[in-house]
């Protein structure tokens, strides 16, 4: 049996193994050192005296039609729905209007009229179809005995003023048509007449006024007639004989039995 070293007798060893230029003490058995790296627990740097905190992690980007879907179908009646409107935060449209626009006439009239997007009076006004074009919609709803004071309900695809009243954009249409849908299920109208392209684009899915107007049509489980809309023909009156024809098919309808 070996004896131990002394003290002094290590110490010797030692110092003339270092003087050899041994830097690490070895095992008697091998070490699997990649083993050992995989198992080590990874430790966060400390953060140096003077440096900015980490910054937190970046919020995950919001689906804004998904979010309209969640709010629209959340609102159990017409007042909550225009109030989720006013409070909705994923629509530029709104931080440069001055009014929500959200409707004029009778809730739970058997015809809805769905504009395009608010002029400037319906801006000024928070009101659907005001001015020339307000004015023009009331004489052709008269024509076929039916006002927004007693038989017709009115709204808009958007809520808010475009700038400069231009075109809406493809994706704000898209951000507004849950609201849409669920303004037509809370109204219960036995009927929808759409009022220009960009209505029919929100409801059918279509364009070309000129083709789809006079055209029975389905959505949302309801039948839907395009129509020009009342700004259109006052720029193109030569179009009114059309427009006439269009109200005397939604007036056989509605005389129609259901």
């Amino acid at each position: 049996m070996e004896s131990a070293l002394d003290y002094w007798s290590a110490k010797a060893l030692l110092e003339w193994q270092v003087e050899l230029g041994a830097t690490e003490a070895l095992c008697e058995a091998p070490v699997n050192r990649y083993e050992l790296e995989a198992a080590a627990p990874k430790v966060k740097e400390a953060q140096k005296p003077g440096m900015p905190p980490p910054a937190p992690p970046k919020p995950k980007p919001v689906d804004p039609v998904a979010e309209a879907r969640k709010v629209a179908k959340s609102a159990p009646a017409l007042p909550s729905l225009r109030q989720a409107l006013a409070d909705f935060r994923h629509c530029d449209l709104k931080m440069g209007a001055r009014n929500l626009v959200f409707s004029d006439g009778q809730p739970g009239a058997r015809v809805m009229v769905i504009g395009e997007a608010p002029g400037r009076d319906e801006d000024q006004q928070g009101k659907p179809f005001v001015g020339r074009a307000g004015q023009m919609l009331d004489r052709m709803l008269a024509a076929i005995d039916l006002s927004r004071e007693q038989n017709v309900y009115i709204t808009n695809v958007l809520p808010w003023r475009p700038p400069q009243n231009r075109d809406p954009l493809a994706e704000e249409i898209a951000v507004m048509v849950p609201f849409l849908e669920r303004h037509v299920e809370l109204a219960q109208p036995d009927i929808l007449v759409l009022m220009g392209n960009i209505s029919c684009q929100a409801v059918l899915g279509k364009r070309g006024i000129s083709r789809l107007r006079g055209q029975w049509d389905q959505a949302w489980g309801k039948p839907v007639i395009p129509m020009f809309h009342p700004a259109y023909l006052l720029r193109q009156p030569e179009q009114k004989r059309a427009a006439w024809a269009d109200l005397l098919e939604l007036k056989a309808r509605l005389g129609a039995p259901n």
